[in-house]
């Protein structure tokens, strides 16, 4: 079996699955936001449950529309709130101590490598970067997750993308999905498993695998998945301090411990009773495992990517964009709001002003995220070059708040989707690129390489 059809089986108690067959799936984690889990508290209430399977595997997230737009938003975010307190959920995340779901939720280790987790968002394929399940479901199917723990599925055919060769500088997990997703278009993986691997895989950290993973749905995939390895291991190790837990009798929450911050590269990791023993490492495909198609990639020969209005596959390199005069640069979103991303864009915008007719907005994914950009100095950096950074929110990623756009505006985003009307007005156009094109666009005020930047 690939490895999804295995994490499938063991999750529907049977030996073995074959692509195609439906099956009834156990469930480690449901996941709701301020725009979908109203929908599905509201259907759940009506089964008259009176408690929800667990209250330790749910996560309710509000991060579409928060803080608070408008009073609608309010009154969403209220529901979310209100369920939580009524049923005790265990993974409810206020302002101030949440961030973008897709990045909040590995993070703090709530993921780990062979679960099956399922969530009223799209973008919850992202969590295969860990060697997880995971998918997008609807809401109603959300609301029948909270009172049964289960959920019926089709076993997906897998698709296998194996990239080989050395990545060119600038280039990022990000290119690498916008390239294939080019390649095979926007239903090339139509309810498909995208299996990534290969040599470029095993060297890429987790900010780009996640970024990968986030964005299979662009290309219809049903889930997105990497094989757990060494540095799957490392990432859990570190991220197991930010999960509330009782060690040795003190309480590590929020990543505080002792007054200290545990985080990468701040201090001696984590304390060995909340690591995580391999990581998963163990969760690999057969090797008869049958594929529907397998396709390669020669990473040496893909710059950075572009896509254009109005599909994620409409991708040109840089070195073909041409002149493209843009409004608004926007870095963040669950696809590359991570400190790993925020660091590349400062490296890139540091000693340089935004161009006078651009604006540049900056959404670290989560608070840690944010704290970390403040520490590193990074937060200074994009102010003094003439951006803005805000709290954590999906916000202008759907053309929510905080950076919608005009009529016949155009910006260019790290973020996943650029469809027609995306970002604010229908008449607005939406580019996608990495963090690097995305910082020297705002420099230059079109499109443009990092290497044209600096």
């Amino acid at each position: 079996m690939t490895i999804t059809e295995k994490i499938l089986a063991v999750h529907s108690s049977r030996k073995k699955v074959q692509p195609d067959e439906f099956i009834e799936a156990s469930v480690d984690l449901a996941l709701g936001n301020d725009i979908t889990a109203p929908i599905a508290i509201k259907e759940f209430e009506k089964l008259g449950m009176g408690k929800v399977f667990n209250r330790n595997r749910i996560a309710l997230v509000p991060d579409h529309f928060v803080p608070n737009k408008d009073v609608e938003s309010a009154g969403q975010a209220k529901i979310l709130r209100d369920f939580a307190r009524r049923y005790k959920i265990k993974y409810y995340f206020e302002v101030g101590r949440m961030g973008i779901e897709h990045a909040l939720l590995p993070e703090i280790g709530l993921i780990k490598p062979g679960n099956l987790v399922i969530g009223a968002d799209s973008h919850t394929c992202t969590y295969g970067a860990l060697g997880a399940f995971s998918t997008g479901v609807g809401s109603t199917d959300l609301a029948a997750v909270f009172a049964t723990g289960k959920i019926w599925l089709k076993v997906p055919q897998t698709l296998k993308f194996i990239y080989y060769g050395k990545l060119k500088k600038w280039v990022g997990g990000k290119d690498l999905i916008l390239h294939t997703i080019g390649d095979i278009g926007v239903d090339g993986a139509l309810y498909c498993a995208m299996e990534f691997t290969g040599d470029a895989i095993s060297q890429i950290g987790m900010s780009d695998r996640f970024a990968m993973c986030n964005m299979a749905i662009e290309a219809g995939a049903k889930n997105g998945i990497i094989e757990p390895d060494e540095i799957t291991s490392g990432f859990a190790n570190v991220t197991q301090t930010f999960r509330s837990a009782v060690c040795g009798g003190r309480v590590y929450s929020a990543g505080l411990c002792g007054g200290r911050v545990y985080s990468a590269g701040l201090c001696g990791g984590p304390p060995a009773c909340l690591r995580q023993a391999d990581g998963g490492t163990g969760i690999k495909a057969d090797k008869n495992a049958k594929y529907k198609k397998v396709i390669e990639y020669d990473v040496s020969k893909i710059e950075p990517q572009v896509a254009f209005p109005s599909l994620p596959s409409n991708c040109k390199p840089i070195s073909k964009v041409g002149n493209v005069r843009i409004d608004q640069a926007f870095i963040g979103s669950c696809t590359n709001g991570r400190i790993e991303d925020l660091r590349i864009a400062a490296k890139v915008l540091a000693g340089h002003k935004v161009h006078p007719d651009t604006r540049l907005i900056i959404i670290p994914a989560t608070q840690q995220v944010y704290l970390s950009a403040l520490k590193e100095g990074l937060v200074e950096i994009f102010v003094v070059a003439g951006g803005v950074v805000s709290t954590p929110s999906c916000g202008p990623c759907l053309g929510g708040h905080m950076g919608v756009l005009a009529a016949g505006e155009r910006c260019i985003a790290t973020t996943n989707r650029n469809f027609k009307g995306r970002m604010g007005d229908l008449k607005s156009e939406v580019y996608l690129a990495n963090p690097a094109v995305v910082a020297a666009s705002a420099i230059k005020g079109r499109i443009s390489s990092p290497e044209e930047a600096l």
